[in-house]
């Protein structure tokens, strides 16, 4: 069976910005860096392991100058391990999900990006028939547009699980390829870095996924993904969903406004319907106009009270980099605001709390103007905005329990 980019991942959905994970779903805690788990350490079990892989390998057409390079300071890392077996489900709400994919710091970045990759981009275009706009947005969620590739060496984290054994066939079929790309030159061990789960580069590809879509865009010898340079990245992306069946000049979804009285049983990508059929039906774009002819369904993550959008086929072969529909809708709307739209016209419902978007915000900020550090106010409540919750609750003399309520806001409110 072939290896998709995506099947290591335990909790599909998990992006690097909302979990502090990369592709591979891990984080990207520096090998050398606070974290003495992703460091090498000493395991007797582990090295036995290694010893009898290397025949493996050989037998397998891997050299044994090659194995020596590639093992020499290589170890068990038992963060890895730690990682691998306590992955966690997120169940960010699509409106927190892309208030981080679509932050207002990631589409300034991101656009810049853009405008400085845009003749690449075009070239990439070209080749592969991927929109520049897209294989950005892609760049933005796997990588941060290459800030944050992972530096916790590959062989090491690959071949800890490998030994490890929960996943160990998966694992050492990727331990196998990033031995392939050393033996063909495309990096060298000291640069072959990634995630805990060996995702790799600016487009965080895993392994057996390199070997199969990576390429070298200008013919210089090498796929290079890790380098400050993009475009072997960036080309191995539009690759990558080139030959999963992107549509050239096909959309790959917007938002849309429903009619009074849609059904929910309309909703879904199970249901596929002409554009036509969608227009006769009242469905309408939410900025205005007509809607692109192809045929697509109706995503309506939040309920048909929130945004909705009507999806193409080739929102389906974003999927294929990451099979959640969330993480689809992430890419499509973070796309578009590279390019240039607005924000959602569509509003969120309130959430489990009562709180809007804004409202979330407005709590943050007052809750960092009292003292207490939220880690910015993004709307998005997570573990540093619960820890400032419970920090002025104690200093307030109320219950601690780090959970918001609008008692909570208009006590903050109030000063």
């Amino acid at each position: 069976m072939q290896v998709t980019r995506r099947e290591m991942i335990m909790g599909g959905g998990a992006l690097a910005l909302l979990s502090g994970c990369g592709a591979g779903g891990g984080a990207m805690a520096p090998a050398s860096g606070l974290d003495p788990s992703l460091r090498p350490h000493p395991n007797a079990g582990y090295d036995a392991w290694v010893a009898a892989f290397r025949g493996r390998a050989m037998a397998q057409g891997i050299s044994a100058s090659t194995l020596d390079a590639a093992f020499r300071g290589a170890g068990f890392l038992p963060g890895v391990v730690e990682r691998d077996r306590n992955q966690t489900e997120f169940t960010r709400t699509l409106e927190d999900y892309l208030a981080i994919a679509a932050s207002e710091q990631k589409i300034a970045d991101g656009r810049a990006k853009l405008r400085q990759n845009m003749g690449l981009l075009q070239d990439i275009e070209a080749r592969y028939g991927v929109p520049p706009k897209i294989v950005a947005a892609i760049w933005g969620m796997e990588s941060n547009f290459g800030t944050r590739k992972g530096d916790i060496p590959v062989i090491s984290a690959v071949s800890t699980l490998a030994y490890e054994g929960r996943r160990g066939a998966f694992f050492e079929a990727q331990l196998m390829a990033a031995l392939r790309l050393l033996q063909r030159g495309d990096t060298v061990p000291s640069k072959l870095t990634g995630s805990w789960a060996g995702a790799m580069g600016h487009s965080q590809l895993i392994p057996t996924t390199y070997q199969e879509y990576a390429v070298d865009f200008r013919g210089d010898g090498r796929r290079d993904i890790w380098s400050e340079d993009p475009t072997d990245g960036l080309a191995s992306t539009a690759n990558y969903l080139s030959r999963h069946g992107w549509q050239r000049g096909e959309p790959w979804g917007l938002e849309v406004r429903l009619p009074d009285g849609f059904g929910g049983g309309l909703t879904g990508r199970g249901v596929r319907k002409p554009a036509s059929d969608w227009a006769a039906l009242g469905v309408r774009p939410a900025g205005g106009g007509g809607l692109p002819d192809g045929t697509g369904s109706i995503l309506a993550l939040s309920g048909l009270s929130g945004p909705a959008f009507l999806v193409y086929r080739n929102f389906n072969v974003i999927l294929r980099y990451n099979n959640a529909e969330k993480y689809g809708l992430g890419v499509g709307h973070l796309a578009d605001r590279l390019a240039g739209a607005g924000p959602l016209r569509g509003r969120f419902p309130p959430d489990q709390y009562g709180f809007t978007i804004d409202e979330r915000k407005e709590l943050q900020s007052l809750l960092t103007r009292a003292g207490h550090d939220t880690g910015g106010a993004d709307g998005v409540f997570g573990k540093k905005t619960e820890a400032a919750i419970q920090g002025y609750q104690a200093r307030a003399s109320l219950p601690v329990t780090g959970v918001p309520s609008r008692d909570l806001l208009l006590r903050l409110r109030r000063g």
